[in-house]
């Protein structure tokens, strides 16, 4: 049976690297085929449907299991459009989001970091979704501001769940969480989860550490492979630097993921951690390497060894790209967007056709 990938167009950029990324994913490349499901999720549409467009979407997504998304417009205005991530996460049940830092080849990461860093991030609640309203007169100096942020138990026994199970996978220790000395009831809920999660998992090293001090220490660490995690809003800001600090935000895929309550996953959406970059549309210097690995990471959630021999084809040939010299604008390189995905799609194309061969 032919898997079907869910497939959400969006804004500028984005939906250029969008087109980039499934130029990897045509069957004369992996050897396979696939189904594409496709929604336009642009700015435009999403005001013309009022965002019908994106409950379908993430419809299809909790039907096929399995969406690419590209980058869209957050309209600032109220009463717009708004962020259609919300939507399809609360949608999709999402509970955790997971963004690895990785080494790219030629490119020197800051403080020495050699080993992969993942953050596994609440995908739901938290700072986000909180309810705000202002107290007192407006302007002046006695106003108050105030919010009510809100986490389950639910999603940070998944959170935990998830992040052992990718330490456990990847050879990892579970490093940092939440500052839960100063909030022992709303934050020390997590780290409960984390406690418990670790019992479960005695084969993975946890090392929790304070939020304040997880910042400083990762500038510091340089020998094994991390797994943070975080709550929401923490892990928003963790993960932008953590992949920065491998030299580009444009480096590695993000994965949005919906767990049962066995810890199983059931839904994965997989979509580069950038936003759109209106300065660079039309211009082909973006880096596609971010959605082009969102791709590779879906097949890995496929059930059949032909497609997960495929997502390491393109894993690997991403990075002997970057590494023979094929770099673009953002890695101090020469090569414009279609070229890179051009040698991304050489070089699967080969280790397809030898692996084949190999049996």
């Amino acid at each position: 049976m032919t898997q079907t990938i869910v497939v959400l167009e969006g804004d500028q950029t984005g939906q250029e690297l969008l087109v980039e990324a499934l130029r990897v994913l045509q069957p004369s490349v992996i050897g396979f085929d696939l189904h594409f499901q496709h929604f336009d999720l642009s700015l435009a549409n999403r005001r013309a449907t009022q965002n019908q467009v994106v409950h379908a979407a993430a419809a299809a997504i909790r039907q096929h299991h399995l969406g690419l998304k590209a980058a869209t417009i957050t309209p600032e205005g109220m009463g717009d459009v708004g962020s259609p991530n919300a939507i399809l996460r609360e949608e999709m049940d999402a509970v955790v989001i997971l963004r690895t830092g990785r080494r790219i080849p030629r490119v020197r990461p800051v403080g020495g970091v050699h080993s992969p860093i993942s953050v596994v991030r609440m995908a739901v609640g938290d700072a986000y979704g909180a309810k705000e309203w202002r107290e007192g007169e407006a302007g002046s100096l006695d106003e108050t501001a105030c919010r009510t942020e809100v986490i389950s138990r639910r999603v940070c026994r998944a959170v935990a769940e998830y992040a052992f199970q990718h330490a456990r996978k990847t050879g990892s220790r579970i490093f940092g969480g939440p500052k839960w000395t100063v909030s022992p009831i709303y934050e020390g809920m997590f780290k409960e989860e984390m406690d418990a999660a670790s019992q479960r998992y005695r084969d993975v090293v946890y090392k929790p550490q304070l939020i304040d001090a997880t910042l400083a220490l990762l500038l510091a660490t340089s020998g094994n492979p991390l797994v943070i995690p975080s709550l929401n809003r923490d892990g928003d800001l963790l993960s932008d630097m953590v992949l920065q600090m491998f030299g580009s935000i444009a480096g590695s895929e993000s994965l949005v993921i919906a767990m049962d309550d066995a810890g199983a996953v059931k839904a994965v959406m997989a979509e580069a951690p950038h936003g759109t970059a209106p300065i660079l549309e039309g211009k082909n210097v973006a880096n596609p390497m971010a959605m082009i690995l969102a791709g590779a990471s879906l097949l890995s959630y496929v059930d059949s060894n032909e497609a997960r021999l495929a997502s390491r084809a393109i894993y690997e040939a991403t990075l002997e790209a970057i590494y023979d010299g094929f770099a673009t604008a953002d890695l101090a390189g020469p090569t414009r967007t279609d070229e890179f995905t051009n040698e991304v799609i050489r070089r699967v194309r080969t280790k397809v056709e030898v692996w084949s061969s190999l049996a």
